[in-house]
């Protein structure tokens, strides 16, 4: 069982500075990396404050010098915003640079706001996503290969930094669409998945769902790695749990206004917040979610990974304008206390998260 942070770097306002979200973000990667986190994971987006990192693989060249152990992923690379022969190449770099750590997360984006100013038409990003897809896996595994499609042509092509990774890093597809997920179990793809801020019946609904579409491609979904993204804070602090949780709903509330093209903002940069059609209220949140003491966190996590049984399980770190000392903190009590408690009630074989010695 692997525990992952997921940092989207968001900016919930002007007091907060662009440098000092990502000083949060580095410090965040290091202190998971000094507490036993298998990954840490970086988003994608661009234009507006729901998120500042323009590029997960500049961050992941970055967090390789700093770090030792800890695997870094991109969730996700946007693809119809890339070329893909040059997101090969950078990929190969960040393979290189981190010695073999990089957890290669792509998808097709969902924010109209961002393709608009990169000039891609987002009613196609589905198609251009699975065309792409196809040049990436290319040209991860052969040394020249060439592609002729709708929406990218190239001729006979060899990308100079090469993964370390054999045959190609692992490959993670975030995405809640059934013929994506399809895909990602034919293909031998990982998963992402998320039941954003919803509690345990969506999760089973999401483990019945991929139970059924691996079932249609004649596979057990058991044989696919599916990671889950999840909102938990552990606590005894009342005020803390609220303030975490008050975030989780900044961050969905902003999201849907991007997804569903209702934003407003004053200067075309700070989305307002604004309360969603979907809001739950936090003790709906409370209940839903692995939020309280550290036993709560750890029974909850518990019951959820033995409903959907993913493989991987990454924790939102940095939302909205959380502290970020608390979420520091937070971080390495899951490291000493909370990986080790789920680990033993699982079971699990796999060594206990502890403090890096390396």
């Amino acid at each position: 069982m692997e525990f992952g942070i997921f940092i989207l770097m968001q900016q919930r306002g002007y007091h907060q500075t662009s440098a000092e979200v990502l000083r949060s973000a580095v410090e965040q990667t290091v202190t998971a990396d000094q507490a036993g986190f298998d990954t840490a994971w970086y988003a994608e987006h661009h234009f507006s404050n729901y998120g500042l990192c323009p590029s997960p693989l500049m961050m992941i060249a970055h967090m390789a010098a700093l770090t030792k152990r800890i695997r870094l992923g991109s969730a996700v690379c946007v693809l119809p915003m890339y070329h893909p022969a040059r997101l090969l190449a950078e990929a190969g770099f960040c393979d290189s640079i981190s010695n073999g750590r990089l957890e290669f997360g792509v998808g097709s984006g969902y924010q109209k706001f961002e393709f608009d100013r990169f000039g891609v038409n987002i009613e196609e990003a589905p198609e251009i996503f699975h065309e792409f897809l196809e040049v990436i896996q290319l040209g991860l595994k052969e040394k020249g290969f060439f592609y002729e499609g709708k929406h990218i042509q190239l001729p006979l092509t060899s990308i100079s930094m090469r993964s370390v990774q054999k045959p190609m890093p692992p490959i993670w597809l975030a995405t809640g669409h059934p013929d994506t997920q399809a895909r990602a179990i034919r293909e031998g793809h990982n998963l992402f998945v998320t039941a954003l801020l919803s509690g345990k019946e969506k999760l089973q609904q999401m483990r019945d769902s991929l139970s059924a579409i691996a079932a249609k491609e004649g596979r057990d979904i058991d044989d696919t790695k599916v990671g889950l993204l999840r909102c938990a804070f552990a606590s005894d602090n009342a005020d803390e749990v609220t303030s975490y949780l008050e975030n989780a709903r900044y961050q969905r509330r902003i999201s849907e206004a991007l997804k569903f093209r209702r934003a407003q903002s004053d200067d075309g940069f700070m989305v307002k917040e604004e309360e969603s059609p979907n809001d739950l209220t936090l003790d709906q949140m409370r209940a839903n979610l692995p939020v309280g003491s550290v036993d709560q966190v750890v029974e909850r996590m518990v019951q959820e990974i033995r409903i959907l049984r993913p493989k991987h399980v990454a924790i939102q770190t940095q939302m909205g304008d959380f502290d970020h000392k608390t979420m520091l903190k937070q971080i390495e009590l899951w490291g000493s206390r909370i990986i080790p408690a789920i680990r033993k009630e699982l079971g699990d074989s796999m060594p206990a998260a502890s403090v890096a010695a390396e």
